[in-house]
């Protein structure tokens, strides 16, 4: 054969590459209202950046050659918003998006890339079947191929070394799963499902007959589990997720996220706060309001915010750095975090601490949510694991208590402080062990009754009592660094993360939370 033929047949073998699964299981894919695996990446990357590898692969097993075009993953490199980015796509329409060895041989290799190369993954998953059983029936299959070669060694970690991206926009049961339970950033599309096991593996071996929505659906993951960060009502708004996600993170753990300054002064007053804050201690409202008002052009991105509301985590700019928010919510429990608040708070420390991420606290808290429910959940248990989280972070952290500071609380929302930390408080701040008022049921309450007149005994204590918590107290021995008007609190978090930058050494981080155990 000349050349030209040669390359005729590579043209050929290419475009029946292209075609996946054929017309019929595109035309499928697309009555299901999703784009394929191939039109996704192309939405998703900057025109023309994407180089694909592996096109040509196919199913290991002679039978399912013809049937495995690129053995269902679509992997590559190409860029988004001009940053390189590793992409990884299951292919719906070839096996039901199941994962052959080959395909993984795929993936490993692109994930090495990447690794190598310090950019991030992005997978795309959409895979029903979960492991392509054909390919692992035996030892030899099982073993000798399959856990030997196509699972990588835990001794090669890749968490948190570069931001590893999980788009659920399918029914995806299995390997896809257990992608998205390691990923720093998981968003679903509503309608699709995430699970270890699927409905139909369910019925054969227990016995449990059960849709997918049920079983896994994303108002569980959202909601329920927290596993899922984000939520898109379509794929589009997916993908979109997935870039404003990225936006925020550096390329790798060793950089420092993108600098994008606006048009947004950074010392610009809040002057409408006292509608935003209440001054009346138990009065709720929506700490997500506050932060809009802070960050530029108050734009933000909530992570896992239908999730353990009482705690808001969200990543946003500040005079055009980034930074990682996390606050009491009172609209929910008071603003007092409960269990899963406290899982989504260690999981939020950890994905800025390993990127280089400053943080900032904005406390409103009256302690812990307590009760039997969360003593069952190992409540004293899940304290410790966040305030351990807390002592690990080496980023910049700036602490602003805006109204309440009592009780342990407070040790989960700032840890031990370190010399560099910087704590602050508004005037309104009310800080000490409990509310005085709890404080004067639990302590005082025998010594008041037996006053000449109990009525103004407990009068006298609680006036001493709350005057003793306004923040001036802890001010006059430096226990807080300063009392700012909160109308200052943008100029305030400005200046200080500017102070608070120094050198490398307080840009790039020290990474202690970045092996931190997923789901710990």
């Amino acid at each position: 054969m000349s050349i030209e033929e040669d390359v005729k047949e590579l043209e050929a073998r290419r475009e029946k590459a292209k075609q996946m699964g054929g017309a019929q299981r595109i035309a499928r894919q697309h009555e299901r209202g999703r784009m394929t695996a191939r039109e996704r990446v192309e939405k998703l990357l900057d025109p023309g950046s994407f180089m694909e590898f592996g096109i040509l692969a196919h199913a290991r097993i002679p039978a399912l050659e013809k049937l495995s075009p690129a053995d269902g993953r679509i992997c590559g490199i190409g860029t988004l918003q001009g940053r390189k980015v590793a992409v990884i796509a299951q292919d719906r329409t070839v096996l039901g998006g199941s994962g052959g060895t080959v395909g993984h041989r795929k993936t490993d290799m692109l994930r090495e890339l990447a690794l190598e190369g310090g950019y991030p993954v992005i997978e795309l998953a959409d895979e029903s079947g979960g492991v392509r059983i054909q390919e692992v029936m035996g030892s030899r299959e099982w073993l000798g191929e399959w856990l030997a070669h196509a699972i990588p060694h835990p001794g090669k970690t890749f968490t948190r070394r570069i931001p590893m991206v999980s788009a659920i926009m399918g029914e995806c049961f299995g390997e896809p799963s257990w992608n998205a339970a390691k990923a720093d950033f998981v968003v679903m599309v509503k309608g699709t499902a995430m699970g270890a096991a699927g409905p139909k593996m369910l019925g054969r071996s227990i016995g449990q007959t059960i849709s997918a929505q049920e079983l896994a659906g994303w108002e569980l993951q959202a909601k329920g589990t927290g596993q899922v960060d984000a939520v898109a009502e379509n794929e589009e708004e997916c993908l979109e997720k997935v870039k404003e996600f990225l936006s925020y993170l550096p390329s790798n753990c060793n950089e420092e996220p993108p600098f994008i300054p606006g048009k947004d002064d950074p010392c610009r007053r809040l002057e409408d706060v006292e509608k935003i804050v209440p001054a009346q201690l138990n009065r709720g409202y929506d700490m997500y309001r506050l932060v809009k008002r802070i960050v530029d052009d108050g734009k933000y991105l909530p992570i896992k915010k239908d999730f353990a509301p009482s705690l808001i985590t969200c990543l946003a700019r500040i005079g055009g750095r980034v930074v990682g928010i996390y606050g009491n919510n009172p609209m929910y429990n008071a603003g007092a975090p409960d269990v899963p608040a406290s899982e989504k708070a260690v999981s939020f420390l950890c994905l800025c601490d390993s990127f280089n991420i400053p943080l900032i606290s904005l406390m409103d808290i009256p302690g812990m949510f307590p009760g039997k429910e969360a003593e069952k959940m190992k409540l004293p248990t899940k304290i410790m694991v966040w305030v351990q989280a807390q002592n690990l972070v080496t980023v910049p952290r700036i602490h602003v208590i805006v109204r309440k500071y009592y009780a342990m609380g407070v040790m989960c929302m700032q840890g031990n402080l370190k010399p560099t930390d910087i704590i602050v408080a508004w005037p309104s701040a009310r800080l000490s062990f409990v509310d005085p008022e709890i404080g004067l049921e639990l302590a005082m309450e025998s010594r008041i009754q037996e006053a000449p007149d109990p009525d103004a005994e407990r009068r006298r204590v609680r006036e001493e009592w709350n005057a003793a918590s306004s923040p001036w107290g802890a001010a006059g021995v430096y226990g807080l660094h300063d009392v700012i008007d909160p109308r200052d609190t943008r100029k305030f978090l400005h200046r200080t993360l500017e102070i608070l930058r120094g050198n490398r050494g307080k840009v790039i981080g020290e990474h202690r939370l970045q092996d931190w155990p997923t789901g710990f």
